[in-house]
């Protein structure tokens, strides 16, 4: 797997990640989303350069202009409900994209520690020989996106995959590189060196979805 951390450079991306950590300015739940589909804005202009490219003649009042723009078989596919403000970010760039969506969920058996992943839904286009983009806000145990990825499997086998992430954990990467092919690309906003017992970012900033939408019960 190849990782693009963006937190190894310094850029505007650093005042979003410094804002929804904030405990006091994340209780705006719109400032928070807002913010999310800013990074996505960023992790997608990263991610466009590299992508393949075709040369195209556009027709001007004045003239014509070769000009090189991305191929157009991309599928951007969100876990939901988190993923929404992230996927926002990222269609406002590729806003050509077919989209997915995909349910999938932390079962705390007991309330205990322990817990699976649950995918109960499932919306998608074919993903055969495309390029396909997962929105997964908050890269924790990594075993979300490995749920999404086989529940995926009977969509057609897509050429290129690329995972987007606001905040990770160094385990959660190193899960998602023996799970997914070589070939696969991770954008990523920043990568905290720690799990809580019950598999949660730390530092991080606490559940994104909740932060987003609501508490749920």
């Amino acid at each position: 797997m190849i990782i693009h951390n963006l937190e190894t450079e310094n850029s505007v991306l650093n005042q979003f990640i410094s804002e929804i950590r904030d405990s006091t300015i994340q209780k705006d739940s719109m400032r928070f989303r807002k913010n999310i589909e800013r990074i996505g804005e960023v992790l997608g202009y990263e991610l466009s350069k590299s992508l393949k490219y075709t040369s195209k003649t556009v027709h001007t009042p004045l003239g014509t202009k070769e000009v090189s723009v991305p191929e157009q078989d991309l599928v951007l596919c969100s876990i939901l409900r988190a993923g929404l403000p992230l996927h926002q970010g990222l269609i406002n760039y590729f806003d050509t994209a077919e989209n997915a969506f995909i349910s999938a969920y932390r079962d705390h058996t007991e309330d205990s520690d322990d817990f699976e992943v649950v995918v109960n839904y499932l919306a998608s286009p074919s993903l055969e020989n495309k390029t396909l983009i997962l929105a997964d806000p908050m890269l924790a145990t990594g075993k979300t996106l490995e749920n999404t990825i086989k529940a995926m499997e009977n969509h057609g086998k897509p050429k290129q995959i690329h995972i987007v992430s606001v905040i990770g954990s160094k385990e959660g990467v190193e899960y998602v590189k023996d799970v997914f092919p070589e070939s696969t690309q991770l954008w990523i906003a920043a990568i905290d060196p720690e799990l809580s017992n019950r598999g949660y970012i730390i530092p991080g900033l606490g559940d994104s979805g909740d932060l987003s939408f609501g508490i749920k019960i």
